[in-house]
C-alpha cells in the first residue's frame, strides 16, 4: 500500500488523527513539559549569581535574542533545506543547551546557553509552523495550532509543579530533565514525519523561487495589507515577552520573595484555566473568523496588566498579585496561537519559510526589547509604569487587529486579501 503524504493523513484524519497526536501535539505536550520544568528554577538560579533585577532580566532577555537572531537564518534554511531537517535541529540544540545550563558555573556563561536554548526554540517553532501551513486545510488551522497551544498548556500544566519539587533536591536538576525530554519529544516525528516540501519537488524550486523571489518577498510585505499585520505582530510580542518569557514570574520573585514551589504553583494554575480557553477559542476562530477572539483577548490583557500597575503603585499584597497573574493568564490563553494562525493564513505558498522568518524576526525584536525595556522602565521609574507601558502595547495590538488587518477566514473573508496570501 502507497504511504499517504503529510497532507492526506491530516485531510482524513482531521484535526486530532493519531498520526497529528504523535506528529504535532506529542511533541508540543513533551517540549512544553521540559521547559516548564525549569521555568521555576531559572529566577531562582539566576538570582543565586548574586544579581539584581535588572541584571537578572537578562537570562529573558538573551532567551529572545538567541531567536531573534536565528529567525531569519531559519526561515531560509526551511525553505531551501526543508522542514524536516530544522525540525529536528532545533530540540536537539535545545536539549544541548540545556544540559550545559545544569553544569553553568558563571552568569555570562548561563546567558549563553539560554541564548542557544532561544535559538533552538524558534527552529522547532518554524518548522513545525512551516509544516501545518503547508499541509493543513484554513478550516481547520485554528483547531490545530490552538490544540497544539492546548497541548503545550498541559506540559506547563505538570511541569511547574515538578520543577519546583526538583528544585528542593538541586537547582540544576530542572535543567537535565528538560534536555531529556527535549530528546524524547522528537522521537515520534523521526519515523512518522515526511517531507511537506518533497524532494520530488526540487526540480521546480528554482522556478518558484523566481514567481515570488526575496526582494519581491520583501516588497510584498511592506504592502499595507501586511504592515499592518506585522505591526500587530510587533507590539502583541512586546506584550507577550513579558508574559511568556517569565518576566512575570521574576517580578514576584524579587518584589514578594516568591520561592520556586509558588512560582510553579502560579504557573499550573494559569495553565489550569487556560487549556479549556485556548481549545474552544481555537473553534471560534475557524467557525467565525480569526479577529472574533483576537481583538477582545488583547484587551483584557491590557486590563488585567493596568490592574497589576495598581497593584505595584499602591503595594497591594501578595493575592493580589496572584489574582492579576490570572487574569492576565486567561486572556493568554483566548489569545494563544492567534498570531500564527493569521501568519499562516497569510504567509504566500511559494515563499512560506522566508515569510515566517522575516515575520518572526519581527516578533522576535518585540520579544526582545520587552523583558528589557520592562525591567529598565521599573528600575528607573517603578513597576507600576512599567505595567501601564505594556497595557498600552495590548491595546495598540487590539486596535490594529480591529482596524488594519482584514479577516482571513469566516464571514468578515476579504477576497482580495484571500488571492493575494495563496
Amino acid at each position: 500500500m502507497e504511504k499517504l503524504s503529510d497532507s492526506q493523513k491530516i485531510e482524513t484524519g482531521g484535526v486530532l488523527s493519531s498520526y497529528q497526536v504523535l506528529t504535532l501535539y506529542f511533541p508540543a505536550f513533551i517540549l512544553s513539559l521540559g521547559y516548564s520544568i525549569a521555568t521555576p528554577a531559572i529566577p531562582v538560579f539566576a538570582k543565586s549569581f548574586d544579581t539584581g533585577f535588572a541584571v537578572a532580566s537578562l537570562v529573558i532577555v538573551f532567551h529572545a535574542l538567541g531567536g531573534l537572531v536565528a529567525a531569519v537564518p531559519t526561515g531560509f534554511l526551511v525553505d531551501h533545506l526543508g522542514r524536516r531537517p530544522m525540525l529536528f535541529a532545533g530540540p536537539l540544540l535545545m536539549a544541548a543547551s540545556s544540559f550545559l545550563t545544569a553544569v553553568a558555573h558563571s552568569f555570562p556563561e548561563l546567558l549563553c546557553y539560554r541564548f542557544l536554548g532561544g535559538a533552538a526554540m524558534e527552529m522547532w517553532r518554524q518548522a513545525r509552523l512551516a509544516i501545518i501551513a503547508d499541509v493543513s486545510k484554513s478550516h481547520q488551522r485554528g483547531r490545530q495550532m490552538s490544540g497544539m497551544v492546548g497541548t503545550e498548556g498541559a506540559g506547563r500544566l505538570l511541569g511547574p509543579a515538578i520543577g519546583g519539587i526538583l528544585a528542593t533536591w538541586s537547582i540544576r536538576m530542572p535543567f537535565v530533565v528538560h534536555g531529556a525530554l527535549a530528546f524524547l519529544a522528537i522521537v515520534p516525528s523521526f519515523f512518522l514525519v515526511r517531507e511537506s516540501a518533497p524532494s520530488e519537488n526540487k526540480a521546480s524550486s528554482k522556478n518558484k523561487e523566481d514567481q515570488l523571489d526575496t526582494r519581491a518577498l520583501l516588497a510584498m510585505m511592506l504592502e499595507a495589507r501586511y504592515l499592518g499585520f506585522l505591526s500587530a505582530q510587533f507590539f502583541a510580542s512586546m506584550t507577550r515577552g513579558v508574559l511568556w518569557g517569565g518576566t512575570l514570574l521574576l517580578y514576584a520573585a524579587y518584589a514578594y520573595d516568591a520561592e520556586p514551589q509558588l512560582l510553579g504553583g502560579l504557573a499550573t494554575t494559569a495553565s489550569i484555566v487556560g487549556i479549556p480557553i485556548t481549545l474552544s477559542c481555537g473553534y471560534l476562530m475557524d467557525r467565525f473568523g480569526r479577529k472574533t477572539t483576537m481583538v477582545p483577548g488583547f484587551v483584557f490583557i491590557a486590563l488585567g496588566l493596568m490592574f497589576l500597575a495598581s497593584s505595584a503603585q499602591w503595594y497591594w499584597s501578595l493575592p493580589s498579585f496572584i489574582a492579576g497573574f490570572l487574569w492576565i493568564q486567561g486572556g493568554q490563553s483566548v489569545t494563544a496561537g492567534s498570531m500564527q494562525v493569521l501568519g499562516s493564513d497569510m504567509a504566500p505558498a511559494v515563499a512560506r519559510g522566508r515569510f515566517f522568518g522575516f515575520w518572526r524576526l519581527v516578533g522576535e525584536i518585540g520579544s526582545l526589547v520587552s523583558p528589557a525595556l520592562f525591567a529598565l522602565v521599573s528600575e528607573q521609574i517603578g513597576y507600576s509604569v512599567a505595567f501601564a507601558l505594556f497595557a498600552l502595547c495590548a491595546l495598540v495590538t487590539a486596535a490594529l487587529l480591529a482596524f488594519s488587518v482584514g479577516e482571513t477566514v469566516g464571514r468578515g473573508k476579504l477576497s482580495a486579501g484571500t488571492k493575494s496570501t495563496r
